[in-house]
């Protein structure tokens, strides 16, 4: 079964779901910056856009472009940022 997920007034939206890859969600994004928390570690692929991202501690944000992955430590909030709207694909490890 599917699971719809709405974020910052509908600003952000996605669906959960399980295949052989694992605990997945894809989604967009709004045109925007956003603050988000994890609970597992997840590997974040933009499919298309771009996102800029701020990882804790660090003081520049950081370009990841469509097809581009990042991976986001475990219980940790970071910030991505969009001039345009933007999807991604989240597998949760």
């Amino acid at each position: 079964m599917f699971k719809v997920n709405e974020y910052f007034d509908g600003k952000v939206k996605s669906i959960g779901f399980e295949n052989k890859e694992g605990k997945l969600t894809v989604g967009v994004m709004k045109a925007g910056e956003y603050e988000f928390g994890t609970s597992t570690v997840e590997h974040m692929t933009v499919t298309s856009g771009k996102m800029d991202v701020m990882m804790p501690g660090e003081s520049n944000w950081k370009t990841y472009n469509a097809g581009q992955t990042f991976i986001v430590a475990k219980d940790i909030k970071f910030k991505v940022k969009m001039a345009e709207d933007t999807s991604y694909k989240c597998l949760y490890v």
